[in-house]
């Protein structure tokens, strides 16, 4: 009788073992969408994305127009990256460090009554740090090229 128990167990874990693309797909394109949004205000009204970096926020090591420019860019480049599954665990690691930045630069996101925007972020981090330990998975275009170049995992 346990070993029945034990190999349903075993088949549902199988099962729920071909999840994972869909679910690495959908973390992809979930953290992707939020950093490329971002990105995409940032260059909607420049002026006040400068005036940010410059005013309120306390980018460690580069100027603030450098720190705009470099912020900017990561949040429109790694984005794509990891929607594609391209070079996916670089881009991961590209928008971590973003989101990293984003934390340290704004310590003011440690204070706020609500403590959401501190938890997004933390959200976003272990998202972007699961892509970059497990890849993009199947669904992908690293998948793709791996299995192209004959190698049937990336």
């Amino acid at each position: 009788m346990k070993a029945q128990w034990i190999e349903r167990g075993l088949a549902l874990t199988r099962w729920v073992d071909h999840l994972q693309p869909l679910a690495l797909l959908a973390a992809r394109l979930y953290v992707s969408s939020v950093f490329f949004k971002s990105g995409l205000v940032k260059i909607a009204d420049w002026g006040s994305t400068l005036a940010l970096f410059r005013d309120e926020y306390q980018v460690p090591v580069l100027p603030p127009e450098l720190a705009a420019h470099a912020g900017t860019f990561g949040e429109l480049l790694f984005p794509v990256l990891v929607t594609l599954g391209l070079a996916g665990r670089i881009g991961a690691a590209g928008l971590f460090f973003v989101n990293l930045m984003a934390v340290v630069s704004y310590p003011q996101l440690f204070g706020f009554e609500c403590p959401a925007g501190i938890h997004f972020h933390y959200f976003w981090g272990c998202t972007l740090a699961l892509l970059v330990v497990f890849g993009p998975g199947s669904i992908s275009l690293d998948a793709w090229l791996a299995r192209r170049l004959g190698n049937p995992r990336p």
